[in-house]
């Protein structure tokens, strides 16, 4: 859901050209999948397209690769650390913690609350291109 909202909100700023995008998995169970119907039918309430995703895995790589990789809970932190060999570039960070009540995103897995997940990722992921942006809400 990050990847899709984080990219909407790119474009509407018009800073696509700026930014690479892109969302993997800490676990294998999803690989392959495209985006959890739920979180598509939220995604699309919004207008926002998920369209031609398949997840894949984070790989060691990926830290090089990317400025920022941004986890959802402390779960895919400390995953992402393993993956990655530590944080030595501080590039590893929760999405909550761009918005003013740090922690993890609301995990809809089990509670099936996909508003809550919504609200968690539209408020981290504005607080994520804001700390990036800081001029585009003056």
């Amino acid at each position: 859901m990050a990847e899709f909202v984080m990219k909407d909100l790119v474009k509407k700023a018009g800073l696509t050209s700026q930014f690479q995008i892109a969302s993997a998995a800490t676990s294998r169970e999803e690989i392959g999948n495209p985006v959890y119907p739920p979180a598509r039918r939220k995604l699309a309430e919004h207008g926002i397209a998920c369209g031609g995703h398949a997840a894949r895995q984070l790989v060691n790589s990926d830290y090089e690769k990317y400025d920022l990789l941004i986890g959802m809970d402390k779960a895919n932190l400390r995953d992402m650390y393993r993956i990655c060999g530590g944080d030595f570039a501080d590039k590893i960070h929760l999405l909550m913690d761009f918005t003013d009540y740090p922690g993890d995103v609301a995990d809809p897995w089990y509670t099936e609350d996909f508003e809550t997940t919504w609200l968690d990722v539209l408020a981290g992921c504005q607080g994520l291109l804001d700390s990036l942006y800081p001029q585009l809400h003056k």
